[in-house]
């Protein structure tokens, strides 16, 4: 137990993972964390990205996280995230759906909040999109 961190990964839907790791990877605003067992407390907001947990065992747990935030304990990692998915639960046609239409959005709108929106939403899809790559790529 003193090599693992409790990792915590919850959504407005509910808890979707608790458990041990050895190792946890997020996508803070600021770049890319590494997250060790006796890190130093931080807390920090996420963007939409790849939450990666690495447990005793070797296996990796892929989630999608729509931002939200994270705060890091010496022992216990939570992730509260705006929304949040298991990889496997991507919906890749949902995903290439919301895609087109913020591109479509940011084409049309003219006004900040429908771009910074549009953006935003464009930021959603792709980092889906990304994580359904990646996991393609390591099936290989």
């Amino acid at each position: 137990m003193a090599n693992t961190i409790h990792v915590d990964i919850v959504s407005a839907e509910g808890e979707i993972y608790s458990g041990p790791a050895t190792m946890v990877f997020a996508p803070a605003i600021e770049g890319e964390l590494g997250i060790a067992p006796k890190h130093a407390p931080l807390l920090t907001n996420l963007r939409a990205g790849e939450v990666r947990v690495q447990t005793e065992s070797g296996e990796e747990h892929h989630f999608y996280v729509g931002g939200g935030a994270i705060e890091i304990q010496p022992h216990v990692v939570t992730v509260l995230a705006d929304t949040a998915l298991r990889a496997k639960d991507i919906d890749e046609a949902a995903a290439l759906a919301a895609k087109q239409r913020a591109e479509d959005s940011l084409k049309d709108k003219v006004g900040a909040m429908e771009i910074s929106q549009a953006q935003a939403e464009l930021g959603r899809a792709v980092a889906q999109l990304r994580l359904l790559e990646k996991l393609r790529k390591l099936k290989q």
